[in-house]
């Protein structure tokens, strides 16, 4: 009975030395994972390895009336650029700037660790130290907003075509300027282009803007093979502007949409899928590119709308304004920084502010693609 006895304690002994052990090594394991991925946010909902490092969780950054201008990502990258866009905020009323993160090349802009985009070689780094270049404009007071590209992507479309856009004749449709075009429907598309935006806001920027959040319009239209079968166009855009609104909730920084500029006016999708409707209460801001140069001739009765730039944002405004009351989204428009259809100097480019800041909002963003700004229509800072 005692050897019995013995060998029964010694066994109790081993057994519950063995769970402790095993508590031990598994609280181990699990602090070590802690430790190195400390606020990391997880996604395990992800059907690709899409791997994003040292993610952090913190506030969001303080929402600005943001009054801004667009920089490519060579823009951004030039110290002398960079040098002479900072004087020119410091100089007037601009506080903002946004920077291509992912443009119409399709390609990841900066060094990325994320497992698909090395992998397949969708990276082009024009900009470098995107950290540093983030920091410098922050010393000075400057709210930083990453651009990207997202279904209009020739790379990714050539290098993944399951994800892309198909021709009836086959292989990949392309738009009138022989771009290829990812396919809205496909999940996979989504997730590569949040990974992207969670990387990119590891580096500082304050909000994430998405472009080309539609489906095609410019080319041959007959030739597209779509997916979304019984689903209308605008209902998978939806599902599409819900999917970032829930995305960024645990990610510190904000997210707004680009939309055409039309949105403000006709609410049936405009056969690309955008409705103000389907993303005013899920995102934090949506843009209308309210170009007056790009609205066609007759609009308004107006022979050239881009003569007219206040008669055409006031409109624009006032049809629009109200669909976005006690919503979650802000309007804030970009406007026309570029000589098409009129010359943009300061009459004009004063006359769109001026009816976009009537009707509040969350402020207003220049666009002039080759990034050649004055302070040409733009208050002056009264401390310089």
């Amino acid at each position: 009975m005692k050897t019995g006895g013995k060998n029964l304690w010694n066994w109790v002994i081993v057994s519950v030395s063995g769970v402790i052990g095993f508590l031990f090594v598994s609280i181990f394991f699990v602090n070590t994972i802690f430790l190195q991925n400390a606020f990391v946010i997880l996604d395990l909902s992800q059907r690709v390895p899409f791997s994003v490092k040292n993610e952090v969780l913190v506030e969001k950054p303080e929402k600005v009336y943001a009054k801004g201008l667009y920089l490519t990502a060579y823009s951004a990258a030039s110290k002398k650029k960079r040098e002479s866009i900072i004087a020119l905020i410091e100089n007037t009323e601009l506080n903002t700037v946004v920077i291509d993160i992912k443009d119409d090349s399709g390609y990841v802009l900066y060094d990325s660790n994320i497992l698909e985009v090395d992998e397949a070689g969708l990276e082009d780094n024009r900009l470098g130290d995107v950290a540093g270049i983030i920091k410098e404009f922050h010393d000075r007071g400057i709210y930083v907003i990453a651009r990207q590209m997202v279904f209009q992507d020739p790379a990714l479309a050539k290098k993944r075509p399951q994800w892309a856009i198909r021709n009836t004749q086959g292989g990949l449709w392309k738009d009138h300027k022989g771009q290829a075009w990812v396919d809205p429907t496909k999940k996979e598309v989504w997730e590569y282009n949040m990974a992207i935006a969670k990387e990119a806001v590891t580096f500082g920027f304050d909000e994430v803007n998405f472009d080309y959040v539609r489906f095609p319009s410019d080319g041959d239209m007959r030739s597209v093979v779509y997916t979304n079968k019984d689903k209308k166009k605008h209902e998978v855009m939806e599902e599409f502007y819900r999917y970032l609104g829930e995305s960024f909730v645990n990610i510190p920084a904000w997210v707004s949409i680009d939309m055409f500029g039309f949105v403000m006016e006709r609410h049936d999708g405009m056969v690309i899928g955008q409705r103000l409707a389907d993303a005013v209460d899920v995102v934090d801001y949506i843009c209308p590119m309210m170009y007056p140069s790009h609205y066609p001739r007759g609009h308004l009765g107006l022979r050239n709308p881009a003569a007219h730039p206040g008669e055409v944002i006031r409109h624009g405004m006032e049809k629009g304004v109200s669909h976005f009351a006690q919503t979650k989204a802000a309007v804030r428009p970009w406007i026309q920084a570029f000589n098409i259809g009129a010359m943009y100097g300061e009459k004009n480019i004063r006359a769109q502010i001026d009816e976009i800041e009537r009707f509040g909002g969350a402020g207003w963003l220049l666009w002039n693609a080759a990034n050649r700004y004055s302070s040409a229509g733009l208050k002056m800072n009264p401390q310089t």
